[in-house]
């Protein structure tokens, strides 16, 4: 695996930290992103792409490009700058196909290396589609298929069974160097990816399963599908289509001309010039794969280096409830506790199965989302920014579920919203439940305070269809008119009769007295 270099490493950070940087150098464009930290889950904080396109006439020349050898010289000098300037410790730097096949790609890796105090490690394209594929399940972890990733050199295909990667194999079928064929006769390119699929027998068995989709050429495609559907997001991670519709979409784009290409809404003008190409790559593998789907992924190479890196125990924590997790530190309170809140909430769901269980944990820790917004948006701006939030480990239907919930704990959401944003991705019994999550969540908030750490003073319990709120003894003080009425919207949510009771102790294990908390 590609290692990470430490470059005057700061003791006094912990390794979560200190920043780290991964250089992806591509047949057609070379990548800097600074990530904040090596987490479960890390957040870029800085991400630029140069098309240098090193792999051009590559099959013809045997060579690196010249004018790409050329940007890529500056574009390293600039990134390594960068580096410098901001501080970052830990860099992984990794080339794929166009260095590692040119007859010059050694050399130059070389020379690159002569002013970065770091190494560039040229992949084979085994290790290529292996960590690509580790990208793709550090954000899918129950990914069950086939992963292609798309670059502009070629096409790594991996199958994934149980979370562990089974068969893998690097094609020479990027655009760049399929562009002579593209130029000059769709179905000589068609011919070209016919020849070299052909012998991968283990692609066939897809039924049941999907195929994970990474490049940009393929995140262009998902863009323009949402566009051509008025999908209600504009999130291409975790898009889904099903086998029948991609591929009647992929001819459709296919028997366009370059120039409605050009003008599709979704894919940038850059994008637009491969759109037709990987079109026809996408057709073909979904056809003789036989999978149900495909989903399209944004992690792939650059966050597989990453979670390359991390220990067994890091590699196998939940990546929703840990990206919520730091969000929630990031964005809320300090005295808001999305676990204990989970956990408070939790007996008035207890016959909820373990999928909405997970998701409502991690609303939980989103819950607090919105606590600075102005109250007359926070509804709104607490399901447009899940709704759009680069989300890992969830799919959109689960993004919509968790959405609904957290802006649901501020307030009613409006019908405009629902019937744009919600009713295109989740049914009416999902509907219904993110709702009364929602409304547990604000009846917590309600009553707490915002101190969500105080609910372990009191409990929240469903048996039959009574829903009772336990308070201590002599607690009456505290639930006035607005909490009676909240628990009675949560009640009615949940086909309950509410009801407050009194006692010595909620919670034995409770061990803070309650009089400390109302003097």
């Amino acid at each position: 695996m590609p290692g990470i270099i430490t470059r005057g490493k700061d003791v006094t950070q912990t390794e979560s930290e200190r920043p780290v940087a991964v250089i992806d150098i591509g047949s057609n464009s070379i990548r800097l992103v600074v990530y904040d930290g090596l987490n479960r889950v890390s957040f870029p904080v800085f991400n630029e792409k140069i098309e240098c396109g090193l792999g051009r006439d590559l099959d013809r020349t045997g060579c690196l490009h010249p004018d790409g050898v050329h940007l890529a010289r500056q574009s390293l000098h600039r990134f390594v700058a960068l580096l410098n300037a901001m501080g970052v410790v830990q860099v992984v730097a990794v080339a794929t196909a166009a260095i590692r096949e040119a007859n010059d790609g050694p050399s130059f890796a070389k020379e690159l290396e002569s002013f970065c105090d770091f190494p560039i490690q040229i992949l084979s394209g085994k290790e290529e589609a292996r960590i690509s594929a580790n990208g793709v399940l550090s954000a899918i972890p129950d990914a069950h298929g086939f992963v292609g990733d798309l670059g502009g050199g070629s096409v790594e295909l991996v199958s994934i069974e149980g979370g562990r990667i089974q068969d893998l194999s690097t094609l020479p079928l990027g655009p760049i160097r399929m562009a002579r064929e593209i130029v000059i006769d769709a179905d000589a390119a068609l011919e070209v990816v016919n020849r070299n699929i052909e012998g991968l027998d283990w692609i066939s068995d897809g039924e049941g399963k999907a195929f994970y989709a990474v490049g940009g050429a393929w995140r262009a495609f998902s863009s323009a599908h949402m566009a051509h559907i008025d999908y209600p997001l504009n999130v291409s991670h975790h898009y889904e289509i099903a086998t029948p519709d991609a591929i009647k979409f992929a001819r459709h784009i296919e028997l366009l001309s370059p120039k409605d290409i050009a003008a599709l809404p979704g894919p940038t003008k850059k994008r637009s010039a491969t759109l037709a190409y990987a079109s026809v790559l996408l057709e073909r593998l979904l056809t003789i794969s036989n999978v149900d789907k495909v989903v399209f992924s944004a992690y792939g190479l650059r966050e597989g280096c990453l979670f390359e890196q991390q220990s067994e125990p890091s590699q196998e924590q939940d990546p929703l409830i840990e990206i919520c997790r730091r969000v929630s530190t990031l964005t809320g309170r300090l005295t808001a506790d999305g676990e204990a809140l989970f956990h408070w909430i939790s007996p008035a769901f207890k016959e909820d199965a373990s999928y909405r269980q997970r998701l409502r944990r991690a609303a939980c820790f989103l819950a607090d989302l919105e606590w600075s917004e102005h109250p007359d948006y926070r509804v709104e701006h607490a399901l447009l920014r899940i709704l759009r939030y680069p989300l890992v480990g969830v799919d959109h239907a689960g993004r919509a579920f968790m959405a609904l919930a957290v802006a649901s704990r501020h307030a009613k959401v409006s019908a405009k919203l629902m019937s744009r944003f919600v009713e295109p991705l989740l049914g009416r019994q999902e509907i219904d439940c993110a709702r009364a999550i929602g409304l547990a969540m604000r009846l917590g908030y309600t009553f707490s305070g915002g101190v969500v750490s105080l609910l372990e003073q009191t409990s929240l319990s469903r048996d039959g269809d009574r829903l009772t709120l336990c308070m201590p003894d002599k607690a009456d003080v505290l639930v006035g008119d607005v909490v009676h009425r909240r628990l009675k919207s949560l009640a009615q949510a949940l086909g309950c009769k509410p009801d407050v009771t009194y006692a010595v102790s909620c919670d034995e294990e409770s061990k803070a007295p309650w009089s400390n908390l109302v003097g």
